[in-house]
């Protein structure tokens, strides 16, 4: 019987990964001509990592310091999200396993500024995590959202 992945290997698994792609299809239709870089797991993790308490990234900010890391003209929005969640759940498991020096996960917001209710915990965990580091959440509708959360962002620097 085959076991399942841990959330470190997951985050630890590259397959293959960075790499650059011409943009085809849907991804042309809406982004445009260009190409679009796909990170490895651990790429975006390092850059989640990068993020100092009492600030905050989005995951826009992450698709751009690949895209930039890779010269491509977009980072891919679909694995910079999973490998984020991969990212959330693997800091957890590791704080579970006793590392108090995790991902600080809980300071990468979606666009706007909201909560990622897929993050360990939803946002009743994140909430508590933010605004213990000083950042006031507010409800804006249906979603949780740092309020003024642009004035925290951080420009992420890649090598």
């Amino acid at each position: 019987m085959r076991t399942r992945k841990s959330w470190q290997e997951k985050l630890a698994d590259d397959k293959d990964l960075p790499k650059v792609v011409k943009m085809t299809g849907g991804m042309r239709t809406r982004w445009g001509h260009g190409t679009v870089a796909i990170p490895a797991p651990r790429e975006v993790d390092a850059l989640m990592k990068k993020v100092p308490k009492g600030r905050l990234t989005t995951i826009n900010e992450i698709r751009s310091a690949v895209a930039r890391k890779h010269k491509a003209t977009i980072g891919c929005p679909i694995t910079c999200g999973i490998f984020a969640w991969i990212s959330a759940h693997a800091a957890e498991e590791a704080r579970a396993a006793g590392k108090s020096r995790i991902t600080p996960y809980w300071r990468t917001l979606k666009t706007g500024g909201a909560l990622n209710e897929k993050y360990p915990g939803g946002v009743v965990v994140l909430r508590k995590k933010l605004e213990a580091e000083g950042h006031r959440v507010i409800r804006r509708g249906r979603r949780c959202v740092v309020e003024n959360f642009e004035k925290k962002l951080i420009h992420l620097r890649v090598v």
